[in-house]
């Protein structure tokens, strides 16, 4: 009886152990909260120099966190700069890049997107027992042979939970306002379709077995008014609304087109329910806002709150839901023991205008912006870290950083090894923002635009300064501006590019506006920068490996890889319903008025003239289709 006493109580000792071991190496790992912004300038934060802008839940994770002042994007361009975030990686190892003037991708019927060999941050963590979500924005491509295949989902690259938008917002996906009505006209016209598919079924067994007698010039044409009503009805919807604006949930299209201006609140509801699923960790949440790229689909809540028009309401909207996601974190209990970070993917977009309104973000006093590849404009994005109790709040930090840090920071945070067999570009940022150390990791930085090193930085290790060496530039137009407007984004080669031999050189420390170019009169150190410049490059272009430019693809896509949410053509459905968190209606916010491509007046004329001509189809159809019986009988 002793001995099984010692027994029961060495157990019971050994099974105490064990859950208190792998309590505390949970508790080890702590959670991590990645939050990008779509196209925000960093000249928009108040807490970068804005006085204008009011972003009380930014403003707070500034000063209850670490503020980076250089922190800059691997690409000027949305697919590429997330690519790199999500890898550790410039894109053109990975070969999200494009020698041609897209680069990005630009409809879901592109088989291009992420290489399946490439490692993300989700798949290490997932490794080590994180659970991994993404809600918004994926951008990485969605299919490869087939429109269900999602060979390029967020599940093949880490993440075991994924709601939000496969590719990106564009101009077509708001406003639409008879988006109710053409749903309820598809669903009708689509139940036509299936009674007449089981009449023919039917008659077609009868035939054959000779239990009805129904002649074949029948049967032949309602499988022909099949036919005539789809492909009239899939004509009908060639807008990118009906193809790219949609919003899946993991495997499921939930909303197809979807309706923008209720989506982000949708997301954060996700995410909210995601944080509490997974409160006792660990978990990685990345949160990909839909905001503040244009169309700008604002609630009517915020519209008008600005000083900045439509864009300053959009903005202002995307920090209120951040607040939203901020207050989970502290409800739930894990403020604590959270890692958030705030970024964005690029620069804001100089050239998004309606007339003299802008609908882009600003870059403060920094030059250029979205797809220009080496001013500081296009790459200089915010980046504010917080971990309360690791991380000294209201620090900041000058050194420069990268958006690829991420991958290998939260991979030491959770115990993972970054892969052996690449380069990973990106360095461990937890030293320098913990204070162990004074110095950036990164001595050189290269520009990219799509596959063209456009501009080089270097920062000394025994020097302040941050050199940087232009050696290719966009030509502005028209001549005297800012931006390229004629073209809406500047060129990355051809005639719209400047080559500079030697590069134009700037030193950031002293000239972050880059208004002045060093020479070798103005400058002593001038030729030793431009040698040891040109020498990285060098070294770099040696690293990089022949790969397949996964964005030199077409613009319009092939139609057998786009998402349908039923039986294709008839894809449009809303299983959201009024799920919507929002207090606004899609009148209500079409009302408000909108500052896009189109007027509200003409938008709505465009909209009612199309529901005239499906029904204008349906009754052509219709009649077609007993013109056949007719004849037939």
């Amino acid at each position: 009886m002793k001995l099984r006493s010692l027994l029961t109580s060495l157990s019971w000792m050994c099974l105490f152990l064990n859950t208190c071991q792998s309590r505390e190496a949970n508790d080890d790992k702590p959670n991590v909260v990645l939050i990008m912004v779509d196209d925000l300038g960093i000249g928009d934060l108040g807490c970068y120099g804005n006085g204008t802008m009011r972003m009380p839940h930014v403003d707070r994770l500034a000063r209850e966190g670490v503020r980076l002042t250089q922190n800059i994007a691997a690409a000027s361009m949305c697919t590429p700069s997330r690519s790199a975030f999500l890898t550790g990686r410039y894109p053109v190892r990975s070969g999200m890049v494009s020698d041609t003037e897209v680069r990005v991708i630009t409809t879901l019927g592109d088989c291009s997107g992420l290489p399946l060999n490439e490692t993300t941050f989700a798949a290490l963590l997932k490794k080590q027992g994180y659970t991994t979500g993404l809600m918004g924005k994926w951008h990485q491509g969605l299919n490869c042979q087939s429109r269900s295949d999602h060979c390029h989902h967020p599940h093949n690259y880490g993440f075991d939970y994924f709601y939000g938008m496969p590719l990106s917002l564009t101009e077509p996906c708001w406003p639409d306002p008879s988006r109710d009505t053409e749903l309820a006209i598809e669903s009708k016209i689509w139940l036509c379709v299936q009674l007449v598919a089981i009449a023919v079924l039917t008659f077609t067994i009868g035939k054959l077995s000779c239990w009805v007698s129904v002649p074949w010039s029948l049967i032949l044409s309602m499988v022909l008014f099949i036919f005539l009503l789809s492909y009239f009805w899939f004509s009908s919807y060639t807008s990118p609304l009906y193809w790219d604006c949609l919003l899946m949930r993991d495997h499921e299209i939930t909303e197809q087109p979807m309706k923008a201006e209720r989506a982000g609140s949708i997301m954060v509801k996700e995410a909210v329910s995601f944080l509490e699923r997974n409160r006792k960790g660990p978990f990685l949440l990345f949160f990909s806002f839909l905001h503040v790229h244009t169309p700008l689909p604002t609630t009517t809540e915020f519209i008008g709150t600005s000083k900045h028009g439509l864009y300053g309401d959009h903005v202002q909207e995307m920090d209120s839901m951040l607040g939203k996601i901020l207050d989970a974190l502290d409800d739930f209990g894990l403020r604590d023991h959270t890692l958030v970070y705030f970024t964005s993917d690029h620069g804001g977009h100089l050239e998004a205008r309606l007339g003299h309104a802008q609908l882009g973000g600003w870059n403060g006093i920094y030059k250029g912006g979205k797809g220009m590849g080496g001013w500081e404009g296009g790459i200089r994005v915010p980046g504010l870290v917080r971990w309360p109790g690791k991380l000294p709040a209201g620090k900041v930090i000058e050194e420069p950083t990268n958006l690829m840090d991420i991958l290998p920071t939260v991979a030491a945070l959770a115990g993972a090894t970054v892969p052996q067999d690449r380069v990973i570009d990106g360095r461990d940022l937890m030293p320098l923002l913990r204070g162990d150390t004074q110095r950036s990791e990164h001595e050189f930085l290269f520009h990219y635009c799509g596959v063209y090193l456009h501009a080089v930085r270097w920062h000394p290790k025994d020097s302040e300064a941050v050199w940087e060496a232009h050696y290719v530039t966009p030509v502005f137009q028209p001549p005297g501006a800012l931006a390229c407007y004629e073209t809406i984004f500047c060129q990355c080669s051809g005639k719209l590019v400047t080559s500079h031999n030697p590069p134009l050189l700037f030193d950031l420390s002293r000239d972050p506006s880059e208004s002045t170019p060093l020479t070798r009169d103005t400058e002593p150190l001038y030729d030793l920068v431009i040698r040891t410049v040109a020498a990285a490059v060098k070294r770099h272009k040696e690293s990089i490996k022949p790969i397949h430019q996964q964005l030199s693809g077409s613009r319009e896509g092939k139609v057998w890889l786009k998402p349908c949410c039923g039986v294709f053509p008839f894809c449009l459905c809303d299983k959201e319903g009024n799920s919507s968190a929002t207090s606004s209606s899609w009148e209500g916010t079409m009302e408000s008025g909108r500052r896009n491509a189109l007027s509200d007046t003409q938008g709505m004329n465009l909209r009612v003239n199309k529901l005239h001509y499906h029904l204008q189809l349906l009754n052509v159809h219709c009649g077609v289709f007993l013109g056949f019986l007719v004849i037939s009988i």
